[in-house]
């Protein structure tokens, strides 16, 4: 183990310049990019306009793509794209093909303004951007798992993550400087600022579109038996009802549910309680029905039951032989609250600093560039730590440093607008975030099978940020309901649980990182 520690203090600087690492940094730069465009910097841009709170954090949701993306990672996993992937290859391929609908989505929300036009169609643009975004995602995660041994991914995963982090620079704090420069601002919006803004970040992707055709595919053999165009395009079709279940339930259930939040609100008094019950409710009905649909389609014989079994049952099957039930349970239950304090917070944190005072430029100084900054140096200090004492025990520090950070927003709140505690909020908030994304990232990485790269780390995120993300949809609400300060609190108690999930998963899950290799080891159950 000292012989390892030394090798990788000394050798650490030549990997970083790895070819293969900085391919990574500019890929995680275009996947950084898209996700603040959803999220934060839109949400400035719809309070602008002049949209309610609790609507803006609706459109969390249309980055639910990254929670669901699983659904169709065995297409980019299997489907070939024609013509393109005989040029580029079966990675690099969707990741071109997904880089162009980032932009064409982007530039969508660019000509659609939310305060005349409607939110309908801005809605569809976010979603679009949400969709191709997280099929980018399932490319990027495959693309890096498979270009280099297991003893790089560490190093990888870090040069992504800083990657990613400056391209929330771009997005968060770089839109809001553009939105400012170009005239719009909280007493005087203007749309036209925001159509340059969101045209200029549309151009950045330029950058993760000339990584993808400058940089090889990466040299793995394929597994699995290749199929006719026939069965491709019926698999596909698969995706494609599946998909409209999905919407097409949330779409017919919409005076239901209407119903339903309004009786519910008059028996628990309760309009937030209300519509997140009878949200979850109809997230779980609309899954549930595409699932009847998918399971009623491939019995039918329409689609090859090979490509399914390929597809969708082999990885998760694999897994769970992998480590047994018992542990493949807990392990799950961990991927999917981990991130949960610092995501449901994250949503609405925007909206916070702004219904506290603070201007775009105030903002744009302290969250989305000196912030980001801190998350950068804690994902760097998480790797080192990782590295050091080992992956269970940095989940550990991780989880206690996310949730409890989630406090000092409570003291933020108490004293308004008070800049040097934002700044020291968010110096804690993201150095704790960044330490425990590294440490993440390395957990994710060590479970997924090199045979299943595509679907199993899809899985994995997909998991990961479900329930986080469904939750903070009602983040709105609940601050209307319950205020901010009694918000804060919310989420630091829902990362509580994950403190027992890491101590129970610690006991049955070891990562071995001798000389050359990074193996996961389970007891029997």
């Amino acid at each position: 183990m000292t012989e390892t520690a030394k090798r990788s203090w000394m050798d650490s600087v030549k990997v970083f310049l790895d070819k293969r690492s900085i391919t990574m940094l500019f890929l995680g730069f275009s996947a950084g990019l898209p996700i603040l465009l959803i999220f934060s910097s839109l949400s400035l841009w719809l309070r602008e306009a002049g949209v309610g709170r609790s609507a803006v954090t609706y459109f969390s949701w249309a980055a639910l793509g990254y929670s669901f993306k699983f659904i169709w990672s065995p297409l980019v996993d299997k489907l070939p794209i024609p013509i393109l992937t005989k040029i580029l290859g079966r990675r690099r391929s969707w990741l071109l093909c997904s880089q162009f609908l980032i932009m064409i989505a982007i530039c969508w929300m660019a000509i659609t303004d939310p305060a005349t036009t409607g939110l309908t169609s801005m809605a569809m643009a976010a979603v679009l951007l949400g969709f191709s975004s997280a099929t980018q995602d399932i490319a990027i995660d495959a693309f890096r798992i498979e270009s280099a041994e297991s003893d790089l991914q560490a190093t990888l995963a870090a040069t992504y993550i800083a990657g990613y982090r400056i391209g929330m620079i771009v997005a968060g704090a770089g839109s809001l400087y553009l939105a400012q420069y170009f005239g719009s601002t909280k007493a005087d919006y203007s749309h036209t600022a925001w159509m340059y803004t969101y045209f200029v970040m549309a151009g950045c992707m330029l950058f993760g579109v000339a990584t993808t055709l400058m940089r090889p595919e990466p040299d793995v053999k394929v597994s699995g038996i290749e199929h006719s165009t026939k069965d491709y395009f019926n698999f596909f079709l698969l995706f494609l009802v599946i998909a409209g279940c999905f919407v097409a339930t949330f779409a017919l259930s919409a005076d239901i549910v209407a119903m339903a939040k309004k009786s519910l609100a008059d028996v628990f008094g309760n309009k937030a309680l209300a519509g997140l019950l009878v949200g979850t409710v109809r997230l779980a009905v609309a899954i549930g029905v595409a699932g009847l649909c998918a399971l009623g389609i491939g019995k039918s014989g329409v689609v090859n039951t090979d490509m399914i079994e390929e597809g969708y049952v082999a990885p998760v099957k694999n897994f769970f032989e992998r480590y047994g039930s018992s542990l493949a349970w807990s392990l799950l239950a961990l991927v999917g609250l981990y991130r949960i304090s610092d995501i449901v917070l994250g949503v609405i944190s925007n909206v916070f600093y702004q219904d506290l005072g603070f201007s775009k430029i105030q903002i744009a100084n302290a969250v989305k560039t000196f912030g980001v900054f801190m998350s950068i140096l804690g994902g760097f200090l998480g790797g080192v730590l990782t590295t050091r004492f080992g992956v269970i025990k940095m989940l550990w520090w991780g989880a206690i440093l996310a949730a409890g950070t989630n406090l000092l927003f409570m003291l933020l709140a108490s004293m308004g607008q008070n800049t040097y505690m934002l700044y020291g909020v968010i110096a804690a908030d993201n150095l704790a975030a960044g330490l425990a994304s590294a440490a993440f990232v390395a957990f994710l990485s060590s479970l997924t099978d090199i045979s299943f790269t595509a679907v199993q780390y899809a899985i994995f995120t997909s998991l990961m940020t479900l329930l986080p993300k469904v939750l903070g949809g009602y983040s709105g609400s609940m601050v209307d309901a319950i205020g901010y300060q009694w918000f804060f609190v919310f989420t630091t108690l829902i990362g509580v649980p994950v403190l027992w999930i890491v101590h129970v998963c610690g006991k049955k899950f070891e990562l071995n990182e001798s000389a050359g290799e990074n193996e996961v080891y389970a007891e029997n159950d």
